[in-house]
């Protein structure tokens, strides 16, 4: 009898009017990911009057571009809602809005791996705060292990295409056609128009651009020589620990892609030394201007190609 009571208490739940619904954890999980990365994207834009159509991620000791937004607002992770937290040594933690000559980016000054114990989507999330937020265009960066030989420390090389090895992808689940379609092709997974305006305002600075393959594997350990050789074998010239979950949610939404690595080490067996991650921070402190320096040539070019 009182479980038939009980069953009638429940019946009126559905019906009851939105707005008085308590934020309980219960309550939270029924939002999806659409409705918290609008939740999120709200919030950004009660902070700063800036739209921007372009935005960054910046890697491993690379977030020193963000500084040099002009007009810029700075918002911690911890404040975003929903947004996931950096946890790794060179990574602030900072959304960065403001702009670059007179376009307005957003930069990630760091991002989150799955190597810190976050889920696939978790790691992608910030892509679909952007897709919410009206973002068209995005250049994710990162530090990166040089596998083929040319590609030595200090070398920036535009990403032509990737691999991915880290045994998850962040669409794995129900899909959401908000976003984008189930099956969505990546062929052009990095934009090409985008890597010829890369390569050639490198060039035109006197870098000395390139374009390699990416190899994401899950860390946080390096890989071994004989796991280098395999990935040479497949067809790798850069290895690291990021960028392609991000990249698979961003063609998923619709918005077109730049990456570009720095390699900041070569990679295990290369060279008969160590790795460490002192050296990629201070090997990404040493190109620091090379790279600010494509970045600013690149930005409004991308902004002409997408308006």
């Amino acid at each position: 009898m009182s479980a038939k009571k009980s069953s009638k208490t429940n019946v009126p739940k559905t019906a009851l009017p939105r707005e008085i619904a308590v934020p309980t954890p219960s309550n939270k999980s029924q939002d999806g990911e659409f409705e918290r990365a609008g939740k999120a994207a709200d919030f950004i834009f009660s902070q700063t009057a800036h739209r921007p159509k372009i935005a960054l991620v910046l890697g491993s000791g690379l977030g020193a571009f963000a500084d040099e937004f002009a007009g810029a607002t700075k918002i911690p992770y911890a404040k975003i809602p929903h947004f996931p937290q950096s946890t790794a040594i060179g990574h602030a933690g900072k959304l960065v809005i403001g702009k670059v000559g007179a376009i307005p980016v957003a930069g990630m000054q760091g991002r989150v791996h799955l190597y810190e114990g976050y889920s696939a989507k978790e790691v992608a999330f910030p892509i679909r705060v952007f897709a919410r937020v009206g973002v068209k265009a995005v250049i994710l960066t990162n530090a990166a292990g040089g596998i083929k030989r040319e590609f030595v420390q200090g070398r920036l090389v535009v990403i032509s295409d990737h691999i991915n090895l880290q045994g998850v992808n962040p669409l794995t689940g129900q899909n959401d056609e908000r976003f984008g379609l189930r099956f969505h092709d990546m062929t052009s997974a990095y934009d090409r128009r985008f890597r010829e305006m890369a390569v050639g305002e490198g060039n035109r600075m006197g870098i000395g651009m390139f374009e390699g393959v990416y190899a994401g594997l899950l860390g946080p350990s390096y890989e071994t020589p004989a796991e280098i050789r395999y990935l040479r074998a497949i067809g790798a010239d850069l290895v690291g620990m990021s960028t392609v979950l991000e990249v698979i949610t961003a063609r998923h939404s619709g918005i077109r892609v730049l990456g570009i690595s720095c390699v900041t080490n070569a990679a295990a067996g290369i060279l008969d030394q160590p790795l460490n991650h002192l050296e990629v921070l201070e090997t990404a402190e040493r190109v620091k201007g090379q790279f600010i320096g494509l970045l600013k040539a690149v930005i409004p070019r991308i902004a002409e190609a997408i308006a």
